[in-house]
């Protein structure tokens, strides 16, 4: 069968999906995708029957396999050495610990031999209390059993666990496919969010020119009224800050300065009204005209200087 006409059919689909998901990393393929590329696909087929379910060739998956088995075989072992050692251990500390607070003589010293002879049992007991210890922390409800009701249990606990880590490594390695099936479904949905999105877009295209004009004038007029507001919150807000900061008494002596920086501007003014017809009358002088433009500058100037200061406590006293 030509590598199109396999990749058309429904078995070969499932079978490319089945690629996909397990044996190859997620690259979020669609049937389309795959029906579009029959020579990719062809090669997806190919690179499956030469690799297993996590991805390693088939030569690495059986030296992992074997390699993963030497470990597991060293590692118990170890782990027999291990606990026979720190059993010992703590005999031995133990039994030095209660020496001190007997204050052994040289004659009590021939407890070391019976403390040998008597090793392989209190080897045996300090091993069967811990594996009751493990059985209870495992089922809590051992707790209340007899030993000979435990022991069988601890015979049976190496089964139970190892029958509880492979439910844990299938439930992980379908939440694994569950992931990878949400992960396309997510691309999927994007997709046709995206479609959606797009025919949004082109009906708000066809049809916004209908009440456009009447929404820019509704936007107008809600952001005047907000200007508006704002405005008047900054007029509430800086009232506030002058009624806290000046007191009726402070606000009397603006006001009298004020008045004399008022009554000073208006005689500066008639001064200066008395200054312009002087110059009027004597534009045609010389020497004398320079001196009287010079004069008014000066008295000009001292009147804007009185009238700044007037604007300035003005807006002090609002």
């Amino acid at each position: 069968m030509a590598s199109g006409d396999f990749c058309s059919s429904g078995e070969g689909m499932e079978i490319l999906q089945q690629v996909c998901n397990k044996q190859l990393p997620p690259c979020n393929l669609s049937e389309e995708d795959l029906l579009q590329n029959p020579h990719f696909s062809k090669l997806l087929l190919s690179l499956s029957q030469h690799m297993d379910e996590s991805g390693l060739s088939l030569t690495l998956a059986k030296e992992q396999a074997q390699a993963w088995k030497e470990v597991r075989l060293h590692k118990t072992t170890w782990l027999r050495s291990e606990i026979l050692q720190r059993v010992i251990q703590e005999l031995l500390v133990d039994y030095y610990v209660k020496s001190q607070d007997r204050n052994l003589t040289s004659e009590d010293k021939k407890d070391f031999v019976w403390m040998r002879a008597r090793l392989l049992l209190e080897v045996e007991e300090q091993l069967k209390k811990k594996c009751f210890t493990l059985l209870c922390y495992h089922n809590p409800s051992s707790d209340s059993d007899s030993e000979t009701l435990k022991a069988a249990k601890v015979w049976n606990l190496a089964e139970v666990l190892v029958g509880e880590k492979q439910q844990c490594q299938d439930a992980r390695s379908q939440q694994k496919e569950q992931m990878v099936l949400l992960e396309k479904k997510s691309a999927t949905y994007s997709q046709v969010l995206l479609r959606c999105l797009a025919l949004l877009q082109r009906l708000l295209q066809e049809h916004r020119l209908k009440t456009q004009s009447e929404l820019d004038r509704i936007n107008a007029q809600y952001l005047e009224i907000k200007c508006s507001a704002m405005i008047l919150k900054l007029r509430m807000e800086e009232l506030k800050i002058l009624s806290d900061t000046y007191t009726d008494e402070k606000v009397e002596v603006h006001r009298l300065i004020r008045d004399r920086l008022e009554g000073a501007i208006h005689l500066q003014e008639q001064d200066m009204e008395k200054s312009r017809q002087v110059l009027n009358t004597y534009e045609v002088l010389g020497e004398e005209f320079d001196r009287l433009v010079k004069e008014y500058t000066q008295l000009k100037q001292a009147t804007e200087n009185k009238r700044w200061a007037l604007q300035e406590f003005s807006k002090a006293c609002r």
